[in-house]
C-alpha cells in the first residue's frame, strides 16, 4: 500500500508540475482589484470537481458573460463561506458533508489521526419520555487523555455541561466549547425492561475537561478469543486513518500467525475516513480477490465522461495483494448509527464476494467521498497561495460496489438487529459485552447469549464535533484520476 501511494504521488508530481488547468474563465486570475482572491479559488474548485455540479446553475461553465460579470458575482459574497454554501446541493438531505475550512493545517492533522479533543468519546440520546432533553453516555476514553486522567470510564452518564442541562437547542454549542465542566448522573432503569419509565438523575459528580491536540489510535482494542471450537479474532477499529495502516497490518499479521477461524470487526463507533484504508482492511480480511473490482467511482458528468471515453480503469479501485490477508469467506461486522462512510464502504464492497454478517443497528448512510482542494494552480499543496490557509473538502464522487450498489440514504440494514444499552455497555473486548457476545453466539451457538436491547434512537455523537464528521476521503495523489478532464479550451 505504501509503494502504491508513493507511486501515485510521484506520478502526480511529475504530471501536475507542468500541467496548466483551464476553467472556463482561466483568464480571470489577474482580476486582482475586481474579484475576491479566495472567492475565485472557491468557485473554480467547485466548478471543476463538485459531484453535484450539474445541479447548481451558478457552477455552469457558461454561467458568466464576461470577466466583469464574474468579478461582480464573486464580490457579491461577503466571505468565502457564504459563497461556498450557495454552491451546495440540498444541504439538508443530499450533501450534508462538503466543507470549507479556513485553516487546512488542522485538516491535515486530522488525516494523521490528530485532533483537538479531551479524549471522551460519547453518544447522545433522548432522556426517556422526552423528545427534547438529551443525555450523554461515555462509549470509550482515549488512553493518556485528560478524560483518562480524570478517571472517566465507559458507561459513565452525563446530563449537563457547565450546570446547563443538555437539550436539542444547546448541546451543540455546549459540547463545542474548548473547556467545560461535565455534570454526571446515574441512569435508573427502575428494575424494568421498559425504557419509558427510566430516568437520568444527577449524582453531584462534576469534572473539568479541556481539549488539547491528541493523537487518536484507531486500533482501540484487538484480541484473539480462543475457544475449544476455534479461534476468533476481534478488532475494534474506530477510524480509517492511513497513518496507522502499518499497525493495522501488524494486527492482521498476528491474526494470521494464530490461524484464526473467524473475524469480528467492530465498527460501531467508526464514522469513516480514508478510502485507501478501507481497501486495505477489506483486502486483509479476504486475499483471494486480488485485482478484482473492490469499488467503482461516479464523478460529476464531465470527469466521468472523460474517463469513460479515455481510460475507464481510472474509475476502478481493486483489491490489493497483502501477505497478511486472512482469505476468509465470511466476516462479522458490528455496526451502529455512528458507523458511516468508509465503514459502509467496507460492508457494501465485501458483500458481493463473501458472507458479511452485520450485527447491530442500521448504519448512517454515507456513500459519497471527498478530496481536499488547495488554492494553487493544480489544487494540490504544490505552489499553494501563501496569503491564506483556506481549503475545500467537497464531495466529488459516489462509491459503488462491484454490483453497482450505492445511494443507501438510510444506511445499511443489519442481518441481526441489536443495539447497545447505555445503562449496560459492558467492557470492550470482554466476551460478555452484549454485542460481542451476540456476535460470538453466531459463531459458537449455545455458548454465548443472544439477548439484545433496542433503545431510543441516537441523537448525535462526539464525532459530530470533529473537523470532519462521518467523512470518506481520498488523498491528494488521487487527483491524477480526474486532472486531464480539467483541460478545457477557451
Amino acid at each position: 500500500m505504501k509503494n502504491l501511494r508513493k507511486l501515485r504521488h510521484k506520478i502526480m508530481l511529475i504530471s501536475l508540475s507542468s500541467l496548466v488547468l483551464y476553467s472556463c474563465y482561466e483568464d480571470i486570475d489577474d482580476n486582482g482589484a475586481f474579484a475576491s482572491e479566495i472567492n475565485d479559488f472557491v468557485w473554480k474548485g467547485m466548478n471543476l470537481a463538485y459531484l453535484y455540479k450539474d445541479n447548481i446553475s451558478d457552477l455552469s461553465n457558461n454561467r458568466f458573460s464576461s470577466d466583469n460579470d464574474y468579478a461582480n458575482y464573486l464580490n457579491s459574497y461577503e466571505n468565502p463561506e457564504y459563497l461556498f454554501e450557495s454552491l451546495i446541493y440540498e444541504r439538508g438531505t443530499i450533501d450534508k458533508h462538503s466543507l470549507i475550512v479556513n485553516n487546512y493545517i488542522e485538516l491535515q492533522q486530522y488525516f494523521e489521526g490528530v485532533s483537538n479533543s479531551n479524549g471522551m468519546e460519547y453518544g447522545l440520546r433522548y432522556i426517556p419520555g422526552s423528545n427534547f432533553n438529551v443525555y450523554g453516555y461515555v462509549r470509550y476514553v482515549h488512553p493518556g487523555s485528560i478524560s483518562d486522567l480524570e478517571n472517566i470510564q465507559r458507561g459513565d452518564i452525563f446530563f449537563g455541561i457547565n450546570d446547563n442541562s443538555l437539550n436539542l437547542e444547546n448541546y451543540s454549542s455546549l459540547l463545542s466549547l474548548e473547556n467545560y465542566t461535565v455534570n454526571f448522573a446515574n441512569y435508573n432503569d427502575n428494575n424494568t425492561t421498559d425504557i419509558i419509565d427510566d430516568s437520568v438523575v444527577s449524582n453531584d459528580i462534576n469534572k473539568d475537561l479541556y481539549k488539547v491536540s491528541l493523537e487518536k489510535n484507531p486500533i482501540f482494542y484487538t484480541n484473539i478469543i480462543d475457544d475449544s471450537d476455534g479461534k476468533s479474532g476481534y478488532l475494534m477499529y474506530n477510524q480509517f486513518t492511513s497513518a496507522f495502516d502499518d499497525e493495522l497490518n501488524q494486527v492482521f499479521a498476528n491474526f494470521k500467525s494464530n490461524n484464526i477461524d473467524n473475524l469480528i470487526l467492530d465498527l460501531r463507533y467508526n464514522s469513516g475516513g480514508s478510502v485507501n484504508s478501507a481497501i486495505l482492511i477489506s483486502s486483509l480480511i479476504t486475499g483471494q480477490f486480488t485485482d478484482q473490482v473492490f469499488s467503482t467511482e461516479q464523478w460529476n458528468s464531465e470527469i466521468q465522461n472523460y474517463w469513460l471515453n479515455n481510460d475507464p480503469e481510472y474509475l476502478i479501485n481493486r483489491f490489493l495483494s497483502n501477505a497478511n490477508s486472512l482469505n476468509l469467506n465470511r466476516v462479522f461486522i458490528i455496526t451502529s448509527r455512528s458507523s458511516a462512510s468508509a465503514s459502509e464502504l467496507v460492508i457494501n464492497c465485501l458483500k458481493p464476494y463473501i458472507d458479511v454478517i452485520q450485527i447491530g443497528t442500521n448504519t448512517y448512510g454515507k456513500y459519497q467521498a471527498s478530496v481536499t482542494l488547495y488554492d494553487s494552480p493544480d489544487f494540490s499543496l504544490n505552489g499553494v497561495n501563501s496569503s491564506h490557509t483556506y481549503a475545500l473538502q467537497p464531495l466529488v464522487l459516489k462509491t459503488l460496489n462491484s454490483q453497482g450498489t450505492t445511494d443507501y440514504y438510510n444506511g445499511l440494514n443489519p442481518d441481526i438487529l441489536a443495539e447497545e444499552s447505555s445503562s449496560n455497555l459492558g467492557i470492550i473486548g470482554d466476551v460478555n459485552e452484549p454485542l460481542l457476545s451476540l456476535a460470538l453466539s453466531q459463531i459458537y451457538p449455545d455458548k454465548y447469549r443472544e439477548s439484545f436491547n433496542i433503545e431510543l434512537d441516537l441523537v448525535s455523537d462526539s464525532d459530530a464535533f470533529n473537523i470532519l464528521d462521518k467523512e470518506m476521503y481520498f488523498f491528494i495523489e488521487n487527483y491524477t484520476k480526474f486532472r486531464k478532464s480539467y483541460e478545457r479550451k477557451k
